[in-house]
């Protein structure tokens, strides 16, 4: 008997690749706007997916860029320039651009498919880059 394979949930933005630059248009020196994001399916059983923002080399432990919660699980992309989301680390409601006060910091798109009981069943990351002089 073959065991089954698990799903894996990819997030990918056609503005930047992992690891790659954020472009300008999408940070505090541009248009502020979100980039727009596409992921692969979710695992079965996933009710709904969650969405993160967040820059780990902010100062005080990091920095909550944009979150969104309960996006519907046949969700498989974002626009550039959504306007979805909860309260970020600036205290506006939605996504707030890259802003390092200096030098170059990481920021973690992080994915997550929830169960209805809301455990965590799959999470895909995508990792920008954003620096300042």
């Amino acid at each position: 008997m073959m065991a089954a394979l698990a799903t894996a949930l990819v997030l990918t933005s056609p503005a930047f690749s992992h690891g790659g630059t954020i472009p300008k248009r999408y940070t505090c020196d541009g248009a502020n706007i979100s980039p727009a994001l596409r992921w692969t399916a979710p695992p079965r059983g996933t009710a709904s997916l969650s969405l993160t923002v967040f820059d780990p080399d902010a100062p005080n432990g990091g920095f909550l860029h944009w979150q969104i919660a309960r996006l519907p699980a046949t969700t498989r992309s974002l626009p550039a320039g959504s306007r979805l989301g909860g309260p970020n680390g600036s205290g506006r409601t939605g996504y707030t651009g890259t802003c390092p006060p200096s030098g170059t910091h990481h920021y973690r798109f992080q994915l997550r498919a929830r169960s209805r009981s809301g455990r965590v069943l799959a999470t895909a990351v995508l990792v920008g880059r954003y620096g300042r002089s």
